[in-house]
Order: structure tokens, then C-alpha cells, then sequence
């Protein structure tokens, strides 16, 4: 079974690079993007596959942790997923494989408009990095539910304001309290953004291994070489806030590949 998982994120890695040049998707990043972050970096946005749209992403992060994600866009603001990953995957010796896949749904509530944000409301159940049997639960915490609102506004470009309020399901460490996010997008040129969102952790503040009641600072840079293809690096925890592997920001990388069905 575990040999079959990893065929399926190598051959979903092989099918992105492959396919950048002949797909007939958007752009992804920077003014021309014509599709809808759904993400920051972890932060969920009211953007929304549109009807009709596939998303195959791969996030690679510190300890050799991978995670595959697709979504698609079924229906006019409705959009569904399933993820699936696991830690030591790139590396040496066997994988610590999540031990089950995780689901997202949108459905967007409200359309942006001149005086109003887009709202969308969601839940997600994947989380970040390894996995913690103890307290089942992930290193960064899943969304779960959550509502977020999105704000475009012109300047030099494009500048896009997030907001996120989101209850995660991993609550069994003792911190389940409500959390906030914020975050931006400013573009940088047709095919270049970068992007920042502050995690306030309200629900991982209270444990005596995680985190240090700082917060969350997430940093990342997006850029579309190709319609439909994204590609991104991201740093996670500027401000330190994690006991478990203290002393400097994560690094990781970012695939995202968006095509029409």
C-alpha cells in the first residue's frame, strides 16, 4: 500500500512537469493571474476553483515531509478535495505515512464586490508537517471549519487582503479555541506575487511542546513559469514559535498545477 502511495505522488509530480507546456489554464501568480489562491501559505482564502478546474499541488517541507492535494471545482462556488501525505518520504528509511487522507469543501458565500470582500466558507482536515500521535494531532494545526474573506485593491499592481476565523478538529491537547489569521498578496509583475500571513496560534498557545504562544509568520513567493503551473518557496515560523525545533524558519517548496477537467 505504501509503495503504491508513493507511485501516486511521484507519477502526480511527473504529470505537472510534464504538462506545463501544453496546458490551456490560466496564469496563476501576479497581475494576469486569472485563478483564485485558495491558500497562502497555510492560511485558507475565500478564493475557489471555478467549475470545471482540476488543482494537483505537492507541498515539500522540512523532514522529508510531502503532501499531495486535488481539488475540483464541481459546481458554480463549490469546489471539493482530498490530501494525503506523510513525513520521511524524501529521505532514507520507511515513511511515516498520516494515518488517514484528509478532505476540503468551499462554498463561496459571497462574490466580491466594490465595497464588500468575497466570503467563503470551508473546512479542511490537513494539516502541516509531522504528525504527533500523542496528541493527535500535526505539527501545524489543521483549518477545519473556517470562514475567510478576500480583498483586492490596486495598487502598483494588485495588493489582496485575507482574513480567516477557523475551529480546528485537533482539540484533544487542550487547545481548542477559536483562531484568527491574516495575511496579503502583493504582485510583483504579470507572474511573480509574494505573499505574507500571520497565524495567531489561539489554539496552540496552551500545550507544553508546541507552541510558545508567539504565533505563526509565514512568508512565500509565487511564480507562474507557465499558464496553469505554480511554483513557490516559503518560509514558515519567522518568529520562532515552535518549541519542538527551535532557533529558525522552515523551508519548503510549493507545486501547484491548474487545469480545466
Amino acid at each position: 500500500m505504501n509503495n503504491r502511495l508513493t507511485y501516486i505522488f511521484a507519477l502526480s509530480l511527473l504529470f505537472i512537469l510534464v504538462n506545463t507546456q501544453c496546458t490551456l489554464a490560466q496564469i496563476t501568480a501576479g497581475e494576469d493571474a486569472k485563478i483564485e489562491y485558495r491558500y497562502l501559505v497555510d492560511m485558507p482564502t475565500a478564493g475557489i476553483l471555478d467549475k470545471g478546474l482540476v488543482s494537483i499541488s505537492n507541498d515539500i517541507m522540512p523532514n522529508g515531509v510531502l503532501i499531495a492535494r486535488i481539488e475540483a471545482g464541481v459546481l458554480q462556488d463549490v469546489s471539493i478535495g482530498i490530501s494525503y501525505g506523510g513525513a520521511n518520504i524524501i529521505g532514507s528509511g520507511s515513511p511515516d505515512w498520516y494515518k488517514l487522507p484528509a478532505a476540503t469543501f468551499r462554498f463561496k458565500v459571497m462574490k466580491e464586490s466594490l465595497n464588500a470582500p468575497s466570503l467563503t466558507l470551508g473546512f479542511d482536515t490537513q494539516g502541516k508537517g509531522n504528525y504527533f500521535d500523542s496528541s493527535s494531532r500535526y505539527q501545524i494545526k489543521s483549518p477545519g471549519l473556517f470562514v475567510s474573506g478576500s480583498k483586492n485593491f490596486a495598487l502598483m499592481g494588485y495588493l489582496t487582503l485575507h482574513g480567516c476565523l477557523n475551529y480546528s478538529f485537533e482539540s484533544t491537547d487542550g487547545d481548542n479555541f477559536m483562531n484568527l489569521n491574516v495575511g496579503a498578496e502583493k504582485t510583483l509583475g504579470a507572474r511573480v506575487s509574494l505573499i505574507g500571513e500571520y497565524n495567531f496560534a489561539l489554539n496552540d498557545n496552551n500545550a507544553k511542546i508546541y507552541g510558545k504562544g508567539r504565533g505563526y509568520l509565514n512568508i512565500g513567493v509565487r511564480w507562474a513559469p507557465a499558464d496553469g503551473f505554480t511554483i513557490g518557496f516559503d518560509l514558515r515560523d519567522l518568529l520562532s514559535n515552535k518549541k519542538w525545533a527551535p532557533g529558525g524558519a522552515d523551508r519548503a517548496i510549493h507545486i501547484d498545477y491548474t487545469r480545466p477537467i
